[in-house]
């Protein structure tokens, strides 16, 4: 199952990935999002890559080539000084609506 993500939700994932566990190529991004969501997102080229493609082309992270664990030629992504500043307006954004929709639903006031 893949559900739909809000615009910038997967930015976000991403970001807050590349710091916890540090560069990772894009198939060890989509197995850790899967795993922390206990399989309930999965990542499909389509979905990730672009994002990945996006978030270089804004400076938020950095691209090498290396080897990956089974000895194959991947690039590795990792976050960039612009990408930490990024990653931390997004997450005090995420805080704010998702408190927000908490209120909501719960039928307290703002």
């Amino acid at each position: 199952m893949e559900p739909n993500l809000l615009p910038g939700t997967l930015d976000l994932l991403v970001l807050k990935t590349l710091e916890t566990l540090g560069p990772l190529h894009g198939f060890g991004i989509a197995r850790r999002l899967e795993q922390v969501s206990g399989d309930l997102l999965r990542m499909n080229q389509g979905t990730l890559y672009p994002a990945l493609l996006r978030l270089g082309q804004r400076g938020w992270i950095r691209s090498i080539w290396g080897v990956s664990e089974n000895h194959r030629r991947a690039r590795f992504y990792s976050l960039t000084r612009a990408g930490r500043r990024q990653l931390e307006r997004e997450t005090r954004s995420w805080e704010r609506f998702s408190g927000i929709v908490a209120r909501l639903l719960a039928g307290t006031e703002l």
